[in-house]
């Protein structure tokens, strides 16, 4: 099959600037369609960031973002080269993340950080939502309320404030398949002078 460089540098700026060949190789796995192609290569991402998760985390960048001087965030985005670290792609996708921060001040970076204590909490509330509910749904429903009420406080599991498609955790995986190592939000903090 005959894909123009035009298809594929579509696809590429679609999918964060994943490489030549890997837009290539999805668009003629998915018969020169850029939507199927687009969901192939996140499904890829997905498997290398996963590989790669067991990697030890050697360097990274801090960045920040302040907000009319009042509010704002620091984020440690961690690699495992320097030759990473210094890209200032890496060092974008850093600010990018705490502009995110400074915007949606999560709780928790990921979904395990939150405490069993949280969850019980909002389950007790839940739970009163759907005694009415039939009993064989309840669970169904009840996990579908817990991870809705924790999305927003969890990071990893925010949609993008400049792209709503995504979620920061797709972020992380588009960069560990682009960069093609393992990279992970270690801290943030926000910092407000409002009360």
């Amino acid at each position: 099959m005959n894909i123009s460089i035009e298809t594929v540098k579509t696809l590429r700026a679609r999918t964060g600037g994943v490489s030549i060949m890997q837009c290539k190789k999805a668009l003629e796995e998915a018969g020169g369609d850029i939507d199927k192609a687009e969901v192939i290569i996140h499904k890829y991402s997905g498997a290398v960031a996963d590989k790669k998760s067991s990697r030890e985390l050697g360097a990274g960048t801090v960045a920040s973002y302040v907000h009319d001087n009042t509010i704002g965030a620091l984020v440690l985005l961690s690699c495992e080269t320097d030759f990473v670290g210094r890209n200032p792609e890496f060092i974008n996708l850093a600010r990018e993340i705490s502009m995110q921060v400074t915007a949606t001040n999560p709780t928790y970076c990921t979904t395990e950080e939150v405490s069993p204590k949280a969850k019980q909490a909002a389950l007790a509330v839940f739970k009163e939502e759907v005694k009415d509910k039939p009993v064989d749904m309840q669970e169904k429903i009840l996990v579908g309320k817990l991870a809705s009420y924790f999305k927003d406080q969890v990071l990893m599991e925010q949609p993008y404030i400049k792209d709503d498609s995504k979620t920061i955790n797709n972020l992380i995986t588009e960069a560990t398949q682009k960069f093609g190592e393992r990279i992970e939000i270690t801290s943030f903090a926000r910092y407000s002078a409002r009360n």
